[in-house]
């Protein structure tokens, strides 16, 4: 297969459908010779800002010298972005060549009557092998879903990072936020230290038990690991990182949001437990960088895009546009998925803008999508619907005129598509 026969055959695999679950990847893994045993990891699970946390860290490891994997889901604009290596994507000849032999495999296991990988088990598997023939010193993993039956807890990391818990994919993970602590919670391992920037009390709860219960060494934000914000300007954050005893000063970061700056002490705090020396954290973090999340991709209007996905996200979301434009005046350009929490999203976002366009995110997922102009109504006057992502982004920017800022949020299916459309648009000016 050449890279095209490649995304047609993954993208072929969705048919398969989420189907979380460990013994479909182990069985493949091993006909692959166990790549998952031939590489060190480090495992990054929560609800939100596990993509930031994940970035940052690999950030300041290649800054110590390692050779550094990185595994996130999803992409925005191309497949490769999925699996980094000291910030490259893997080629695309490389997702082929591995592709074609696991096809093989895959193929085998149906015909011995077993039950095929989904599309995500697939691309963890090729991620890994990828990660163990380059020789990585160590391999940063981001969960797909939940914890404790994704695809990526095949792994035995160094280090263990739960980011905060949220409500979020509930169909999958359970009703209540102790339930979906209990699968997040469920990459803990015996014995392997994990850090927490958690901080509902209730999934901090479930998390300390969890711990007790497999002897993790436990590190949380606030206990053991500190952030004191400095200074905030638009474009870069200002702010001190106290871990136990060690005190870094005068850190920068350009990803934008309070929220980032405990993705940060996170990543600083794993670090430390690794003995990475304070000059590749600082030089790390300050070179850190992670599209789409509050992240200006035009001027004029100003055009900023985050892929605030879940009601946690818009929460976050909402408290940074007060921080950063609490008096420009917005149009809202939104898409989300069905099995999102949607009308207390729009009961959070709408409120802030004047005039909002609804679009359908490009996902089987999208469900009813136009439900969430029903949902928008009753806080602006002006809404529209408009299918197509790229000429609802051209809405956006002709509502916003000169004087209003134009936000693109919702599933990250739909504003990876909106930044591709403004990326070329920034292209074609003169």
């Amino acid at each position: 297969m050449n890279y095209t026969d490649s995304m047609d055959y993954l993208k072929g695999l969705t048919k398969f459908g989420i189907n979380l679950g460990l013994d479909r990847i182990r069985d493949l893994l091993t006909r692959m010779g166990n790549p998952e045993r031939k590489v060190e990891f480090v495992h990054v699970g929560g609800t939100n800002g596990k993509g930031s946390t994940c970035a940052i860290l690999a950030s300041i490891l290649k800054n110590s010298g390692l050779k550094v994997g990185m595994f996130t889901s999803p992409h925005l604009h191309s497949y490769t972005e999925r699996i980094k290596i000291n910030g490259q994507d893997i080629a695309k000849e490389d997702v082929a060549e591995i592709l074609s032999m696991m096809r093989v495999y895959l193929d085998k296991i149906v015909a011995e009557g077993g039950e095929h990988p989904t599309e995500f088990e697939v691309s963890t598997a090729l991620a890994l092998y990828h990660f163990a023939r380059e020789k990585v010193d160590i391999a940063i993993m981001e969960v797909g879903m939940g914890g404790e039956i994704d695809s990526t807890n095949v792994i035995l990391p160094k280090i263990s990072l739960i980011t905060n818990i949220g409500m979020d994919h509930m169909d999958y993970l359970g009703p209540t936020l102790e339930d979906i602590t209990r699968v997040k919670a469920g990459i803990i391992k015996e014995g392997i230290a994990v850090l927490t920037t958690c901080d509902h009390p209730a999934a901090l709860e479930v998390i300390r038990q969890i711990a007790r219960e497999k002897h993790a060494p436990l590190w949380e934000e606030g206990k053991d690991f500190w952030i004191e914000p400095l200074e905030q300007l638009e474009n870069i954050q200002k702010f001190n990182c106290r871990v136990k005893d060690t005190l870094f000063s005068d850190l920068s970061i350009s990803l934008r949001g309070k929220h980032q700056l405990n993705n940060a002490a996170l990543a600083v705090a794993a670090a430390v437990k690794m003995g990475v020396s304070s000059k590749a954290v600082r030089q790390g973090i300050e070179e850190t960088i992670w599209p789409c999340r509050l992240e200006t991709v035009r001027k004029t209007p100003l055009i900023v895009v985050d892929a605030a996905h879940n009601y946690h996200g818009v929460l976050v979301l909402v408290d940074s546009l007060q921080e950063y434009w609490p008096n420009k005046k917005k149009v809202l350009l939104i898409g989300m998925l069905a099995d999102k929490e949607r009308e207390k999203v729009a009961a959070e976002i709408a409120p802030l803008a004047e005039k909002i366009v609804v679009t359908k995110p490009n996902s089987p997922r999208a469900g009813k999508w136009e439900e969430v102009a029903d949902f928008v109504r009753p806080f602006v006057d002006q809404v529209i619907v408009e299918e197509n992502i790229t000429r609802a982004v051209d809405e956006a920017i002709r509502l916003a005129g000169d004087d209003h800022m134009v936000l693109i949020t919702g599933s990250i299916y739909m504003v990876s598509e909106a930044r591709a459309h403004l990326l070329q648009l920034n292209a074609e000016k003169p």
